[in-house]
């Protein structure tokens, strides 16, 4: 086995933390960076992934505290990894089977060489008795991969998305292969008690074990978010300067109403947008005084589920502006590309009710940081059941997206909420929040990450 590298902190994941946009390096947006580049920042660690750049071999390089490895991936190694077997095998089947996953073998043969890549740069840089800590469902494999040829490191992997019942999970062809992929951790870390159940469910009827492999520990810890890099963008009167702005090139509405999400089937973009209507067409929300705001992050482009998704959205746009809007203003504006992350505080701080209307969801930060943000100020979400965050915030108003009457009656009620019932409903999920931030969730897993591979006492 080769010397030890010098790393004694590393995250995995498939992206490195950044985009290169015009010769430079920026914060890459989302959720998971959100949440993970100030805790490898705070350990001064190693990240590595896919730097977004086929057919490129780029060095490694420093970036805000973090050493940046990258690893390289060629065009249609991406394609069948991610896109494929990734994003259109595993995201519907991990998604309530919102669309039918597709099982092809070269897919999973990619997934397998791509794991394996990963996992041999990890084994490269790992110090002796590193901490590795792998995340979310493209790199399922890598726990057993690096536990075969280095037993000295500490190994934990957290699932970003949900976990399947044991019924869906077990229409995948290489599903022990999965599950033995994880089991090799020595903590498995899920946003909800659902997950976790569902995975040890799948371990037992499938594997015949309860999940505690090699004593893996199976934990629940729900992501969150930088609470203070939110409160920072909050005071800067740069960013209330584009609230203001923003909403002033609405119209100034006396409603606005907001949506901030990836474009993706799992969001509900279209139940809302449907429900929307509806309210328009009933006379509960005036189409004079009420505008819809849509940013829809561009996702998986490459994936057919994803163009006929935002063909439908950008339709659905047309014909309720075709309706509701006039020739000098427009009822929904849809933004379809990405913000930088005070440009969505500032969204957050323009708008009046924010919607989460998720399918399927892990956890949703989005709602997280809008209640976070909303801090001694008005303002209405309106949260899924189905994602993560309606488990914690619970003062939000919670619907079944599904139900597209229950749905309008949600997004009425936030529209005409009392001021001070909204402050004291945001002020509770705002504490909620600032009690667990994103460094306590990530002590949370490390410490016991440390518990589990701690000798036991003689």
């Amino acid at each position: 086995m080769e010397e030890p590298g010098r790393h004694s902190f590393i995250v995995m994941a498939n992206r490195l933390p950044v985009d290169r946009r015009e010769g430079s390096w920026e914060p890459s947006p989302g959720g998971l960076v959100s949440a993970l580049a100030p805790v490898v920042s705070a350990h001064r660690g190693a990240w590595i992934g896919w730097a977004g750049i086929h057919d490129e071999d780029v060095e490694p390089f420093e970036f805000e505290g973090m050493s940046l490895l990258p690893v390289a991936l060629s065009h249609d190694e991406h394609h069948q990894y991610y896109e494929g077997f990734s994003n259109a095998t595993l995201w519907p089947l991990y998604h309530d089977l919102i669309v039918a996953p597709q099982y092809h073998r070269p897919w999973w043969k990619a997934y397998y060489a791509i794991n394996s890549r990963f996992a041999e740069a990890a084994i490269a840089v790992a110090a002796h008795g590193a901490t590795v800590w792998v995340h979310d469902y493209h790199l399922q494999l890598v726990p057993d991969m690096i536990r075969a040829q280095r037993p000295d490191v500490q190994i934990g992997f957290f699932n970003h998305i949900p976990f399947p019942p044991v019924e869906q999970f077990a229409q995948l062809p290489w599903r022990d292969s999965i599950l033995n992929g994880l089991l090799s951790a020595d903590v498995i870390g899920f946003q909800r008690e659902s997950d976790a159940t569902n995975f040890q469910q799948s371990c037992r009827r499938l594997l015949g074990t309860s999940g505690e492999h090699r004593q893996t520990k199976i934990g629940v810890y729900p992501i969150s978010i930088d609470v203070d890099e939110v409160l920072r963008a909050t005071e800067s009167e740069a960013v209330n300067e584009v609230a203001r702005r923003f909403r002033s090139d609405l119209g100034d509405p006396a409603t606005l109403i907001l949506g901030v999400d990836r474009l993706d089937y799992t969001k509900g973009i279209l139940h809302r947008l449907h429900a929307f209507e509806e309210l328009l067409e009933d006379g509960l929300l005036d189409p004079k005084e009420t505008c819809f705001v849509q940013i829809a992050v561009p996702s998986r482009e490459g994936i057919d589920a994803y163009q006929d998704l935002r063909d439908e959205v950008e339709r659905l746009v047309g014909h309720i502006n075709g309706r509701f809007g006039t020739l000098d203003r427009s009822v929904v504006h849809y933004f379809h590309r990405s913000y930088s992350a005070d440009s969505t505080i500032a969204l957050y701080l323009a708008a009046d009710v924010l919607l989460v209307t998720s399918l399927r969801d892990g956890m949703n930060l989005v709602a997280k940081e809008f209640v976070t943000a909303r801090q001694g100020r008005a303002g209405a979400l309106v949260l899924s059941e189905f994602a993560g965050a309606a488990d914690e915030l619970r003062q939000a108003v919670l619907v079944n997206p599904h139900d597209i009457t229950g749905l309008k009656h949600a997004i009425h009620q936030a529209a005409i909420i009392r001021p001070e019932d909204a402050r004291e409903r945001i002020a509770a999920m705002a504490a909620t929040v600032g009690d667990y931030d994103v460094h306590e969730w990530a002590r949370d897993f490390l410490d016991d990450l440390q518990a589990a591979t701690a000798p036991a006492d003689c």
